[in-house]
Parts: C-alpha cells; sequence; structure tokens
C-alpha cells in the first residue's frame, strides 16, 4: 500500500453503520459527510455485502474507494482476509486511517488495476474531486491535478493466488469489460455494481453471462436495483 496515513487523531470521525471515517478533507466533502452520516453512502453494496459475506471468506474488491465498504467487512465479519483494489494512488493514505481508526487488520490494500492480463503502468488522471479521478484523461472539461503510473495485473493471476471466496466489484462501467475475462469456479458469492448509463443493454448482459460462466446465478433477494448479486448455492444462507 503507497503512502503513509496522517494519525486519525488528527482528525474528527462520521459514524456511519458503527464505522468511523476520518474527516480529512483531502477526501471528505460535505455531501460525503451528509450522505455517511444518513447511513446512505453505498448504502445497497453495504447491505448485499452483510447478507453475502461470512466468517472466515477471503473477499476481493475492484474499486475500493473511501475504503469503507471494505473496513465494512473487516469489522463486521471475521473475515480470514480482505483485498481491495483501488487505481487512485491518492486514497490509499486514507484507507489506512480508516483501518487504524476501525481496528481493522485483515485489509489489505493494492494500488493496482486488473486487466484480462498483466500490462504495463497506466495512467491514472487525478482530480480535485477523488470521485471524478479515473483512467480517463478527459471527464467533463475537469482539470486534472496529477497524472500517476498505476500498475496493472491479470485478473486470473490474481484470483487464483488469492483464492477468494466473495467478489464485490464497483468498477464505474469497466465491469463489462473485465469480468467476461474471469475464469474462476471458486466464488462463492458475487456482488456486481451495474453502470447500464454507460455500458448499456449489451454490457449488463455480458456482465450477468460471465457469472454464470463462473457457477454463479442471480440471486433477487438480495438484490437492488443496480446493485446486483450472484450466488452458488441458494440451499445456503
Amino acid at each position: 500500500m503507497d503512502g503513509s496515513a496522517i494519525p486519525t487523531s488528527d482528525f474528527k470521525m462520521v459514524k456511519s453503520r458503527g464505522i468511523l471515517v476520518p474527516r480529512d478533507p483531502a477526501v471528505m466533502t460535505a455531501k460525503l459527510r451528509r450522505k455517511l452520516r444518513m447511513d446512505a453512502y453505498e448504502a445497497k453494496e453495504a447491505q448485499a455485502a452483510m447478507r453475502c459475506v461470512s466468517a472466515g471468506d477471503t473477499v476481493i474488491e475492484l474499486g475500493g474507494g473511501i475504503g469503507f465498504i471494505s473496513t465494512l467487512i473487516a469489522k463486521k465479519r471475521d473475515v480470514a482476509a480482505v483485498h481491495s483494489f483501488e487505481a487512485n494512488p491518492h486514497l490509499a493514505p486514507f484507507h489506512a486511517q480508516m483501518h487504524a481508526a476501525n481496528g481493522v487488520t485483515t485489509v489489505t490494500t493494492h494500488n493496482a488495476i486488473l486487466a484480462a492480463r498483466k500490462g504495463k503502468p497506466q495512467p491514472f488522471y487525478v482530480r480535485e474531486d477523488f470521485l471524478a479521478s479515473s483512467l480517463e484523461e478527459e471527464v467533463n472539461g475537469m482539470p486534472v491535478k496529477s497524472v500517476e503510473e498505476v500498475e496493472v495485473l491479470g485478473l486470473n493471476a490474481v484470483f487464483n493466488e488469492l483464492k477468494p471466496d466473495i467478489l464485490i466489484c464497483d468498477i464505474e462501467g469497466a465491469e463489462a469489460d473485465l469480468l467476461p475475462n474471469l475464469k474462476y469456479d471458486r466464488l462463492r458469492g458475487a456482488i456486481i455494481e451495474l453502470h447500464p448509463q454507460w455500458i448499456g443493454p449489451r454490457g449488463v448482459r455480458r456482465v450477468f453471462d460471465a457469472m454464470h460462466a463462473n457457477g454463479l446465478t442471480y440471486y433477487p433477494q438480495w438484490s437492488d436495483q443496480k446493485v446486483v448479486c450472484f450466488r452458488k448455492d441458494w440451499a445456503t444462507k
């Protein structure tokens, strides 16, 4: 994990779903603070994760964001490990703050992008609004603060090495291109946030087909609109 965490004692905290989130001005906006206080931040994803993840699981999270979901899973479920992959290197210190504030020790943040195969580092465009930072050079004319080189790892190599039980994926529309490359039949469940406004109906079908090809079936009871869940065995909890 890159970067040095600022001591959590330097910041006040916002509490959401029992998780302490540092009010680091580099990350925390008024809108984000309001959502956290209302337990509305990543609400559908959080609810699905609490249903899907069990004690002893190893979880891979694609798109770590501010580290809220990985911290929630590690604190609320006695997991073996959570591996959170986040492309924005400037969020790694905030992840460390989150983990320290909540006494979490089972999360590893990887500043890397997963692709069909390992490749050359890719430029990542960091903006003042971290939510607008992306692999895209142009985003609604918003100025770029810095350009970082991010490691590109092979999707299946990572899965075969880490051997996850659960996949959580929120990668802002890249799900339709990435997930069809997955060849791994040991997942018990998956939570995917779809972005149909970007990937369209064909992209949605590709995600569903990819999960089905890896032995998982859509599970409507744990799904909520664009956050869709897949399970291997419906007969178990």
